[in-house]
């Protein structure tokens, strides 16, 4: 399925407010809580109150468009009630909470529209650099800098395309090559993987992120390789992905270099690579 401009100016101002709203959900916790009310998923990654109010308010915003949501925080829907879905959102209400505990910034609200398991349509929003990053299948990838977390945010559909830059943006070229790792999920995989990198460029520079952050980086031209080499579910890449595909990087499993696949029945992912460039 490809949007025409009516479906896109209908569907991205929700996505883009969901991601703003629940920004702002969890920019409030971060600031103002001592108790993140921190506990354990079935899959031993943390979850806070924070996700949760996240999920809650983009459930809200996006509930309105009468499109099912797979949500990190929805994840017990069975595989077949879901798997002839032809369009629905796919949502990380908070990707890195690792990096939110941890009070190092480096977390994203990821949105994916997906139809026929591919992305159409995406924003990410990083609440506490207040930048937000929109594609569109085969319309390019853009930034929107001073997006201000709100929890009342109502962006238009003009708003937002006035506001954007074009990405990758020209005043990221830069001489030595990067490379993004996650800062709390590295491997001795991961690091072969830069090693054969570094083969080619001896000098590489290593650039430690946390989230979704680093597909978006990817995306400006700020980093050229990220390899990941631990789990990570659909929810974690398919907002990005579409940032950094229409930016012109490419991403592909690892080690068979295959485009990554979504809403399967087991919504991991394998191990992958992004690049800055196809």
């Amino acid at each position: 399925m490809k949007l025409n401009e009516d479906i896109r100016a209908y569907l991205l101002p929700r996505a883009f407010n969901a991601a703003v709203r629940a920004g702002w959900e969890i920019m409030t916790v971060y600031k103002n809580s001592d108790d993140y009310d921190i506990t354990v998923k079935s899959d031993h990654t943390p979850i806070t109150i924070a996700d949760r109010l996240a999920h809650n308010r983009i459930k809200e915003v996006l509930g309105e468009t009468r499109i099912p949501i797979l949500s990190e925080e929805g994840r017990e829907m069975l595989y077949e009630e879901r798997r002839n879905w032809e369009l629905f959102w796919l949502v990380d209400p908070l990707d890195g909470t690792v990096e939110f505990i941890k009070g190092n910034n480096e977390f994203t609200v990821n949105i994916a529209l997906m139809s026929d398991g591919v992305c159409i349509c995406s924003v990410v929003y990083v609440p506490y650099l207040q930048k937000a990053y929109v594609a569109s299948q085969g319309l390019g990838s853009h930034l929107i800098t001073g997006v201000a977390p709100a929890a009342d945010a109502l962006y238009t559909y003009e708003e937002i395309c006035a506001k954007r830059r074009r990405l990758p943006l020209a005043e990221q070229s830069h001489e030595r090559f990067r490379v993004a790792v996650s800062r709390s999920h590295q491997t001795a995989e991961t690091r072969a993987y830069i090693d054969k990198v570094r083969e080619q460029h001896p000098d590489l520079e290593i650039v430690e992120q946390g989230s979704s952050y680093k597909f978006c980086l990817l995306a400006e031209g700020a980093i050229d390789y990220y390899p990941r080499t631990t789990h990570t579910y659909e929810w974690d890449t398919a907002a990005a992905e579409l940032i950094l595909a229409e930016a012109g990087g490419v991403t592909r499993s690892l080690p068979d270099y295959e485009p990554l696949r979504y809403n399967k029945e087991d919504l991991h992912n394998p191990w992958f690579e992004c690049r800055k460039q196809a």
